[in-house]
């Protein structure tokens, strides 16, 4: 892809700068990244376009909105293909003490109206903060856009004192989501050690620390401890796949 090329106009600057980074990504094979760039800086164009008078830069613009849109068209075919055939996969750093990685900033890009069924493991579903991080996950999947029916959990039980408290837990959340009509299926496992995220719509997400990612908050009355954006997270990996056909656990 060519670079971005566009002239000094100041209406114009923020749309170089991102169809910059665009070009960038795209000469990285970094295509997922690229095209939201590519979109973001179209919709840029599209608007200077608008409040532009002269018929050669109008020419121009056009010239240029219509090559990037291609491009674009391009990686996202190509995106699609990937997807089709269980080879798309995308790595999400999260950085010692970084901020801005809730649950809904890290996974909303993948629910939509054909969320109806979500499968979890992870092992460590045991203590009160991790119970906590699951029913915020449980809020996040009964909101709109998802529709989501039944919830799928395999984790492993506590083996010590906190084995009630865990139970007990989880009983509370299952019966929670029944009022809103969702059904939680718990199953336990000693020899669970993988962690991950399955939606019926074709994609999984694996994060090395599952779902516990997130540091204590300093205090109960301190920034992040509601807002999970907010909150400093413990260094971790998260993966992203696509399959068409998800297996269930």
């Amino acid at each position: 892809m060519a670079k971005s090329g566009l002239g000094p106009d100041p209406g114009g600057v923020a749309a170089a700068a991102v169809l910059k980074r665009a070009v960038e990504l795209d000469a990285e094979s970094r295509y997922q990244q690229a095209l939201v760039c590519y979109q973001e800086g179209i919709d840029l164009l599209l608007q200077v376009l608008k409040g532009t008078k002269d018929d050669t830069k109008k020419c121009n613009l056009r010239k240029k909105i219509s090559d990037y849109m291609d491009r674009a068209e391009n990686i996202k075919k190509y995106l699609d293909q990937e997807k089709e055939d269980g080879k798309y996969h995308k790595q999400i750093k999260i950085e010692e003490n970084a901020t801005g990685f809730s649950y809904e900033s890290v996974f909303q890009e993948y629910l939509n109206e054909t969320v109806r069924e979500v499968w979890i493991e992870d092992p460590y579903i045991r203590h009160t903060h991790q119970l906590y991080n699951f029913l915020r996950f449980c809020e996040m999947l009964i909101k709109k856009p998802c529709k989501v029916k039944t919830i799928h959990l395999l984790t492993s039980l506590d083996e010590g004192s906190g084995k009630a408290q865990q139970i007990s837990g989880l009983e509370e959340i299952k019966a929670s989501l029944r009022n809103h009509g969702v059904l939680l299926e718990l199953e336990y496992s000693s020899s669970i050690h993988d962690r991950e995220i399955r939606f019926n719509n074709g994609w999984m997400i694996k994060i090395g620390r599952g779902l516990d990612y997130f540091k204590k908050p300093q205090g109960r009355f301190s920034l992040g401890y509601c807002d999970l954006d907010l909150r400093p997270c413990h260094e971790t990996t998260v993966d992203i796949f696509h399959n068409r056909h998800t297996k269930k656990i």
